[in-house]
């Protein structure tokens, strides 16, 4: 199995928001003996999606050979002014360029859901994220964790993350792993 965790947001340092989430997803898979990667937005050089181009540029091939290589993918996204941010939504859209292939798109691909905000509203990134998901043949777990930004940390915590946002993102992780595993299973009989 192999997993890709999607840092949505542009923020590089660290100690960020996406870095401390997409860190600890990062370490549980690879204590799950799960090969993970983090594609994090801010460095991918993605551009302006663009359907007039004669050639797919190189940054999106490779977005797109590694969206397409993963078998699970955690999305990770603040939440600006009532969605994910455009530029996220816009890396998705260059997908597009799988549109001929045999299985386009995400086919079959189980996507984990996280969005965080400063108040109640995270739920409609996650919202946003489910509906792109399901666009791109993708099934999308019944379990996501809309995260309350002034919750999510502990400074007492070996991991900054409170225990209330440990034990949700342990379930998003063990749902995901779990239904990928059944879903393999299934096809290889």
């Amino acid at each position: 199995m192999k997993a890709i965790i999607f840092n949505g947001s542009l923020e590089r340092r660290a100690a960020s928001t996406s870095g401390v989430i997409s860190g600890y997803f990062e370490e549980q898979l690879t204590m799950l003996d799960i090969q993970n990667e983090v594609f994090t937005l801010a460095d991918s050089g993605i551009p302006l999606f663009d359907t007039s181009l004669t050639k797919t540029p190189l940054e999106v091939e490779r977005m797109s050979q590694m969206f397409r290589d993963a078998d699970l993918h955690f999305w990770l996204a603040p939440l600006y002014h009532g969605s994910i941010p455009g530029v996220m939504k816009n890396c998705l859209d260059w997908l597009e360029v799988t549109a001929n292939r045999y299985e386009p798109y995400l086919t079959d691909k189980t996507i984990g859901l996280v969005c965080w905000a400063d108040g109640l509203q995270a739920m409609q990134g996650i919202n946003a994220m489910d509906n792109i998901a399901k666009s791109l043949r993708a099934w999308p777990l019944p379990f996501s964790v809309p995260v309350i930004k002034t919750s999510l940390f502990d400074p007492g915590s070996t991991t900054g993350i409170s225990p209330l946002y440990l034990a949700k993102f342990d379930k998003l992780i063990s749902i995901a792993t779990t239904k990928r595993i059944e879903k393999t299973t299934i096809n290889q009989l």
